[in-house]
């Protein structure tokens, strides 16, 4: 059985990034911290990860390359207290989510041990191009 591959599509040119892309998203299978993803309207949407015991800086939001890049780095306070048992994560974590073209980034919030990122979606001028053809 052989890899279908989007160059196997002769009418899909330019694809092959997206190819790399799928790939590298498949394989991040990390599960900390869990997060929803959940669809605010017809082009928004709002991403929510589950960082108790983290402050809002100790977390960063970044936008990278058409990523979005959330990390976690608690500060270690262990050293201060004595623990019976230590059932709550303090790990560091990196988050990322691939954004479509058109996907922007809005505010962050952070409530009750949630972290909100909302993201809309722009509509995309619709462009029609022609091209003249020359006598070779």
């Amino acid at each position: 059985m052989s890899k279908l591959t989007l160059g196997s599509y002769p009418h899909m040119l330019g694809f092959e990034q997206l190819e790399r892309l799928l790939e590298r998203t498949a394989k991040s299978s990390e599960g900390y911290p869990p997060f929803n993803i959940e669809q605010t309207s017809d082009r928004s949407y709002r991403i929510t990860l589950a960082v108790a015991g983290f402050r809002e800086e100790d977390l960063s939001i970044t936008v990278e390359d058409r990523q979005l890049v959330i990390r976690g780095r608690s500060r270690d306070d262990s050293a201060e207290r004595v623990f019976l048992h230590r059932g709550i994560a303090a790990r560091q974590f990196q988050r990322t989510f691939v954004l479509a073209d058109h996907v922007e980034v809005g505010e962050a919030v952070m409530e009750n041990g949630l972290l909100h990122v909302d993201l809309t979606q722009s509509l995309p001028d619709a462009v029609v191009q022609t091209i003249k053809i020359r006598k070779g």
